[in-house]
């Protein structure tokens, strides 16, 4: 899937749920709605949380200021106010959006497709093939060194006497570290990652353990989700 089309995709989700708002206005008989029950709100203010959560991510402000209205005693704000509240949340995203000031978009992307193989790689794990794991989880995390260094403007490749080859996943972390994009402790800890590749891949398999293995792949998962790219 394309950058332009999860971002249509994005904008029709935030554009049903304003809907769906805009139709409970018109049914309603008061501008709070109180007369629709609570299970209406519920169900929108539920839908508008997963939506804001898949477009912009948990971490985001969008995310934040949604988390701080739910966070609101009930005593303090009716239901349909804060579900007004949290429609003004989804139509400030959806306006972001549109005008391409989300540059997490493209970043959802990489990270959708390296969370599937590190979903993959978990379950290798899980069954026994701690091996098979230990080279997926890698792969995947050099891939993601790329892709930050495509991002910030870092070379990906380097050019020799015999031309020009691919940049070393070694050598795109120490780039990476030493222009700032992560700090010193993750460049430690991508080193150490590539390492327990390195072992799995070159069959020196008595090396590490699957407990080991476990960590790799839990590591690389929260590197990648700190690091967007």
């Amino acid at each position: 899937m394309s950058v332009d089309e999860l971002t249509q995709q994005f904008l029709n989700q935030l554009d049903s749920i304003v809907e769906a708002y805009e139709g409970l206005r018109k049914q309603s008989k008061y501008d709070d709605l109180s007369d629709l029950g609570k299970s209406v709100a519920y169900d929108l203010i539920t839908k508008s949380r997963a939506a804001i959560e898949r477009v912009s991510g948990r971490e985001s402000a969008y995310s934040r200021q949604l988390e701080e209205v739910l966070s609101i005693e009930r005593k303090y704000v009716h239901d349909y106010d804060r579900l007004a509240m949290i429609i003004g949340i989804v139509q400030s995203l959806h306006a972001d959006l549109q005008a391409g000031y989300l540059s997490s978009v493209s970043e959802l992307i990489h990270g959708e497709v390296f969370a599937d193989f590190l979903e993959m790689a978990d379950y290798l794990r899980g069954e026994g093939y701690k091996d098979a794991a230990a080279v997926i989880a890698g792969g995947t995390l050099e891939a993601h060194l790329r892709q930050l260094c495509a991002k910030n403007g870092i070379d990906t490749e380097v050019t020799t006497a015999k031309g020009t080859k691919a940049k070393s996943a070694d050598q795109m972390n120490t780039d990476l570290s030493r222009n700032s994009i992560y700090s010193k402790l993750d460049q430690k800890n991508v080193t150490a990652w590539l390492d327990l590749r390195n072992k799995a891949a070159h069959a020196r398999y008595d090396e590490y353990t699957a407990e080991q293995v476990s960590l790799l792949v839990a590591g690389v998962r929260d590197f990648i989700t700190r690091n967007a790219a």
